[in-house]
């Protein structure tokens, strides 16, 4: 008998947790010079770019997790990550601003 056995890790974190460089880059599974790249590019920003080391809001490891799937698994490039993230969030604004609308809607 074969036994297919998926082991998941995953880490519920909130978007007031901040990690450090160091703490996102394990978490994701990357190196620190590819969340640097992130920073650099304006995908990321940390808490405080003056601070040392660099702390890194909850939100940061979503947004991680995304350009790694879209360039991993869709073979995006950095930039086209970027710009999809950007929309994948406009997207999640807009769903919460018609969510209030309907609940205000239904409350009139």
């Amino acid at each position: 008998m074969i036994v297919n056995q998926n082991i998941i890790d995953a880490v519920i974190v909130e978007e007031g947790v901040e990690l450090t460089l160091d703490e996102l880059s394990h978490a994701c599974a990357v190196n620190a010079e590819w969340i640097v790249t992130l920073v650099d590019e304006g995908i990321l920003e940390p808490l405080d770019i003056a601070a040392n080391p660099w702390r890194f809001s909850g939100i940061c490891l979503r947004r991680v997790r995304i350009i790694q799937h879209l360039q991993q698994d869709l073979e995006v490039n950095l930039a086209g990550a970027a710009l999809a993230l950007q929309l994948l969030e406009e997207i999640d604004s807009l769903q919460l601003r018609i969510t209030a609308l309907e609940a205000h809607v239904k409350g009139s």
